[in-house]
């Protein structure tokens, strides 16, 4: 089995969201379904100097995430009807809609907040890596439509090796929970210390 994976390139993210606009477009989701989500951090102050003036340690990044494909999918372990898996040929875990009844309990499982639950249709989905686009030979929409390329996919070990292990960020769970099969280059305030 090859582990497929993400990299995310975050040092040059700019937060336009085209890849989750895309991942939208693509699944037909109703408002409020992310399965690609981009979320924006800011921290820290503005303060008055005794001696007039203002300083600043303000910083701010922007983090692309979807389902990480876990090498230890917490969703697969909390779903009581056997409707999310992990295909043997790819890693990539997978909702089939038709077993799913809706429980919810991925959605709670989930540290990366992955699944999405459709209040219509009273299931759970989530990204699939767009398995259909890869069997024509084409990208996942994320990846095809970043503008500045700051997302990649591939086998998770060509990933690491070429890109390092850092699968975590400020700001995430721990990676220890479910080992995601995600490689990320940090920008410079998201580094964890």
């Amino acid at each position: 089995m090859v582990q497929i994976g993400f990299y995310i390139n975050q040092s040059i993210c700019q937060g336009c969201k085209a890849c989750s606009v895309a991942c939208k477009d693509k699944n037909n989701t109703k408002v409020g379904i992310n399965y690609r989500r981009v979320y924006t951090k800011e921290e820290g102050t503005y303060m008055q100097q005794p001696t007039g003036g203002i300083v600043h340690n303000v910083m701010s990044f922007y983090f692309s995430i979807s389902c990480n494909h876990c090498e230890q999918p917490v969703c697969v372990l909390s779903c009581p009807t056997g409707a999310i898996t992990k295909r043997d040929e790819n890693g990539v875990v997978t909702i089939d809609k038709e077993i799913c009844v809706g429980t919810q309990l991925c959605v709670k499982a989930c540290p990366y907040g992955a699944p999405q639950y459709n209040k219509e249709t009273f299931k759970s989905n989530k990204c699939n890596f767009c398995i259909d686009l890869q069997e024509k030979g084409e990208d996942p929409v994320c990846v095809a439509t970043c503008p500045l390329g700051a997302i990649e996919y591939g086998s998770i070990e060509e990933l690491r090796k070429k890109y390092g292990n850092i699968s975590q960020i400020k700001g995430m769970p721990s990676a220890t929970i479910t080992k995601p099969n995600l490689v990320i280059t940090p920008h410079r305030d998201a580094k964890l210390v």
